[in-house]
């Protein structure tokens, strides 16, 4: 099964950047009264970090906890939850820089030297320091005409939005195109979208968690989803 196109989630597939937002958001979210632990962020890994804290702040109040929003109007609130996103993105960057994922350089250059392969980031970051280490980390590899990001959708993962918008853009055939995922609600949007996905389990939950979302391969790492691949290729 030869494919043309590859769509690469960034966080946790391409670079490790997972410890540093699980701890950011723990950090900030504490701050503002809340709780969002470094577990839940591996789950809910994919999300927008809008739709993350509207679903933070909506859990709160369910409870019948106070929060900083319950008395305000709905443009309000929408933007003191962007004010609290930045102060997210700002601790993010301030842990410090962001190691690739191991194997994913290889296997973006393998990509890379096909004929006719389009290569795309469909991410449900809108983190700026990251999108500047791809032109360091992977350089020649992406182009900002094939990139998805939380900027570019109306409803981020686990709807299959990003992905369908990319495959559109490919002008491809979806049995011609592939997703790389690391995160359970990634793989959800992927397979919501009718697209084959491989899941990559470079964090701490168990594989069960991408098997049950449909995934259907799973590898521990990127060394061994270049080996599956570059056979398809030699077939």
């Amino acid at each position: 099964m030869t494919m043309q196109a590859y769509f690469f989630d960034m966080d946790g597939t391409l670079f490790d950047s997972m410890p540093h937002h699980a701890q950011a958001w723990d950090e900030v979210t504490r701050r503002h009264g809340l709780s969002f632990t470094p577990q839940e962020c591996y789950r809910e890994e994919g999300r927008t970090g809008i739709d993350i804290l509207q679903e933070i702040f909506r859990r709160e109040q369910e409870k019948g906890n106070p929060t900083e929003i319950d008395t305000l109007g709905p443009d309000e609130q929408l933007a003191h939850i962007r004010a609290v996103y930045q102060e997210k993105s700002a601790r993010f960057k301030e842990l410090g820089p962001i190691m690739p994922v191991k194997g994913a350089y290889e296997l973006l250059q393998y990509l890379h030297a096909l004929p006719g392969t389009q290569i795309w980031i469909v991410t449900g970051s809108a983190q700026q320091s990251l999108f500047r280490q791809l032109d360091d980390a992977f350089p020649g590899i992406f182009t900002r005409e094939r990139m998805i990001t939380a900027d570019d959708v109306r409803h981020g993962k686990p709807s299959p939005e990003p992905y369908l918008i990319a495959w559109q853009r490919t002008g491809l055939p979806k049995s011609d195109c592939c997703v790389i995922e690391n995160a359970p609600l990634g793989v959800r949007s992927a397979k919501a979208a009718g697209l084959f996905t491989y899941a990559v389990n470079t964090g701490n939950l168990p594989v069960s968690a991408l098997q049950q979302e449909g995934a259907d391969c799973v590898v521990g790492n990127m060394a061994q989803l270049l080996q599956i691949i570059s056979k398809t290729h030699t077939l």
